[in-house]
């Protein structure tokens, strides 16, 4: 089998590390992920493939576009997939039991206990698993469950997503959060417009006059737009940015 180290141009370590997409149609519009920045992902189902993308190539070494970092995984949704996270790795020619080895999953099945792990737990589970990346899946669903009171629902929000916010400045660590799809009522809006007014960057990926694009919707340096996202798998080269 053809070793794919061979064709990767390793590029020098820069002073800016950003952790990126690493699609080629998408990249020139967003380089990536930079320390610092909390990030929400929204719309259509591709969002879930490109958590799962994030959660290996930031294990990659530098100069292969990753971060060479450990990766904590809030899953606030009962979204994490150990099928996908194995099959994007084994596709990558990647061992996927390594990868899943450095991926670690904190649960959370209501209100309550994401708001435990996020105050309580977050900031000792960086340390412990030495994680520079956290993604946290689905971060409205549990509170817009009808069975947590719709006022607490939207105070304990609001103290979530500035606390997250100012979490990944102060820890100099990436935070990609996704927004559910489906939810169109007024609570649903209201916690949407809470999470993306929180986030330095906010992306979506949608349709676009019958193509559907990766759009660039706020961010901080990069200009604002909208790029091409490709349909099917994702391929080697796309991978590798060959």
């Amino acid at each position: 089998m053809k070793n794919l180290y061979q064709n990767t141009v390793l590029q020098p370590v820069s002073s800016q590390l950003l952790l990126s997409l690493n699609i080629n149609s998408v990249d020139f519009l967003f380089p990536g992920f930079a320390f610092g920045d909390f990030a929400v992902l929204h719309c259509f189902s591709a969002v879930k493939s490109l958590l799962t993308r994030l959660c290996v190539r930031a294990q990659l070494p530098y100069q292969l576009g990753g971060l060479e970092t450990n990766v904590l995984f809030v899953d606030g949704g009962n979204s994490f997939n150990l099928y996908d996270i194995s099959s994007f790795a084994q596709a990558c020619e990647l061992n996927p039991r390594k990868v899943l080895g450095r991926i670690f999953v904190s649960r959370a099945f209501t209100a309550y206990q994401l708001t435990s792990l996020v105050f309580e737990q977050l900031q000792t589970a960086i340390e412990s698993y030495d994680s520079k990346v956290v993604v946290l899946s689905d971060i409205a669903r549990l509170y817009l469950d009808n069975d947590v009171p719709k006022k607490e629902a939207q105070e304990v929000f609001l103290q979530l997503t500035a606390y997250l916010s100012d979490f990944a400045k102060k820890n100099r660590i990436i935070l990609v959060t996704s927004y559910p799809s489906g939810f169109w009522s007024k609570n649903g809006r209201f916690f949407k417009e809470v999470l993306c007014s929180r986030a330095n960057v906010v992306a979506s990926v949608r349709k676009f006059r019958g193509r559907r694009c990766f759009i660039l919707e706020k961010h901080p340096v990069f200009s604002l737009g909208k790029a091409e996202f490709p349909w099917g798998e994702v391929t080697l080269t796309d991978f590798w940015g060959g």
